[in-house]
């Protein structure tokens, strides 16, 4: 890009942020935070493409300004915990909305192969889910009590174990994005299969419905969680990838932030799914209708927050990511 094409392009941008900087009113952190990052990334640009230019120095000079100002106003409002979940995450939701896409996608794919290998094959399913899990589940079956493993164990202990065990596959999902995405892609598709075979297992048994209404209880959002870690991964990888006019450590380093905190996010989701699974999943005695209305309202509740509260602030205008 010619630099009379960039300066043109940001100008009025620029302009902008020295008008906010210079007013002695009082200024919104998170805005000038923002503020800093954009003014960091056109500079890094600037320093590559034109290192020796007077635009360079103006937004050197600028961006000293504007982080002068956040250290000035450095003490966060009271409701930060509250604009992270009421905008921040959303943002990342929307302006991220392709890589969430792409998790759901893959993961998606992998449950059908699952599925259809578990059928072509019967062995499959034991080569996936594991010889004592399925004969254990076998002899249930017998007893007419199919769901029973989740009633094996403690409540506390079970509840303990499984919000661990998906915090961490949560973790892994994300830091595995750091290899192009690789390792990220191969934990979801391990999962999904996982996911196709045990529904298809249910299935072959004349189970299926009595799995679903038991198993998605908590897995509506344990699952939806896995995928949004899924594509927190995408997001650091594709920032490696493909970081555009970022220099790539400093867009690695942004698209692994933006997936920080989708992660950190999902963590009371986990808490929720987990105290679901140890404590409501185990009641077999419960009508079918309140376990359908469950499963029902934690997918609203999902996809509202995830795809539509995201998109209504966008609307609004709370937010320009596109």
């Amino acid at each position: 890009m010619r630099e009379s094409v960039f300066v043109k392009a940001n100008i009025s941008k620029w302009e902008k942020f020295e008008s906010l900087i210079s007013s002695k009113e009082k200024k919104d952190p998170d805005e000038l935070a923002s503020l800093f990052i954009q003014l960091t990334d056109d500079l890094a640009f600037a320093r590559t493409h034109y290192p020796k230019s007077d635009v360079t120095s103006y937004l050197n000079n600028l961006s000293t300004k504007v982080h002068q100002d956040i250290y000035r106003n450095k003490k966060e409002r009271k409701n930060r915990f509250v604009r992270f979940w009421k905008y921040e995450l959303p943002e990342i939701f929307w302006a991220h909305r392709k890589e969430f896409m792409a998790s759901f996608l893959f993961f998606l794919v992998s449950c059908i192969i699952g599925a259809f290998s578990a059928a072509q094959d019967q062995s499959f399913v034991r080569l996936i889910l594991g010889d004592t899990y399925v004969n254990l589940t076998l002899e249930n079956i017998e007893k007419g009590e199919p769901m029973g493993i989740y009633g094996s164990m403690a409540q506390t202990d079970m509840f303990f174990a499984i919000t661990f065990n998906n915090i961490r596959v949560s973790f892994v999902a994300f830091a595995f994005g750091i290899a192009s995405s690789v390792g990220t892609v191969y934990l979801l598709f391990r999962n999904g299969v996982m996911l196709g075979s045990f529904q298809y297992f249910f299935y072959s048994k004349g189970l299926l419905l009595t799995s679903v209404l038991t198993i998605w209880i908590h897995g509506t959002i344990e699952i939806i969680s896995i995928i949004m870690a899924g594509g927190a991964g995408l997001i650091m990888g594709n920032s490696w990838m493909f970081p555009g006019t970022l220099p790539r450590l400093h867009s690695l380093r942004q698209g692994a932030l933006k997936g920080a905190k989708v992660v950190l996010g999902l963590v009371p989701l986990f808490i929720i799914a987990g105290f679901l699974e140890s404590f409501v999943t185990r009641l077999f005695g419960m009508p079918n209708v309140l376990k359908a209305t469950i499963i029902v309202l934690s997918l609203i509740s999902m996809v509202y927050y995830i795809i539509l509260y995201p998109r209504k602030l966008y609307k609004n205008g709370v937010f320009t990511s596109n």
